[in-house]
């Protein structure tokens, strides 16, 4: 998730103050990407440098307000009209765990399978919970899509355990 680009989302419905933009954005994200209150605060810095918000005055018990520029609005369309590609996501450690385990011969590759469908059970539960409590439409969207990775992961999980037993088989 882009915290730039969550900023000015944010702040495309009005002027917003630091901890403000921190409590909306983990609301809007079922707090499922907690932000430090120091990340919003380098971000809206380097926001203004770059010419996409710029303060905007106080409020009333004096924290400083910022607003989106109209480069910051073409900025934020650019974003919502960019898909993300598979190549802008980080590195999949659990892939990458699962295709060393199967590399390795001293690794009981149905443990580590075991154990990761076990957390992502876990998981999957807690997020089903989480979406029970949830209070908005952007929360509930973004735990479903948590959701449907955690049953993809149990999937993936379940195929890579059967191919690896039928490869075991097969090679005994």
């Amino acid at each position: 998730m882009s915290i730039r680009h969550g900023i000015l989302a944010l702040l495309r419905g009005g002027p917003r103050y630091g901890y403000q933009l921190r409590v909306e954005f983990e609301a809007s994200t079922g707090a499922t990407w907690p932000l430090n209150i120091g990340q919003v605060y380098t971000t809206l810095s380097r926001l203004e440098r770059d010419g996409l918000v710029t303060p905007a005055g106080a409020d009333e018990q004096g924290r400083a307000l910022y607003a989106i520029t109209e480069a910051g609005r073409v900025e934020l369309e650019r974003w919502f009209a960019t898909p993300v590609a598979q190549s802008d996501r980080p590195r999949d450690e659990l892939a990458i765990k699962i295709a060393m385990a199967v590399a390795g011969a001293d690794v009981d590759v149905g443990a580590v399978i075991h154990t990761q469908r076990t957390a992502t059970m876990r998981t999957l539960q807690a997020l089903t919970r989480a979406k029970r409590a949830a209070d908005g439409l952007a929360q509930r969207l973004v735990l479903d899509g948590l959701i449907f990775k955690a049953e993809a992961e149990q999937r993936w999980l379940d195929h890579c355990d059967a191919v690896s037993k039928a490869s075991k088989e097969k090679n005994t």
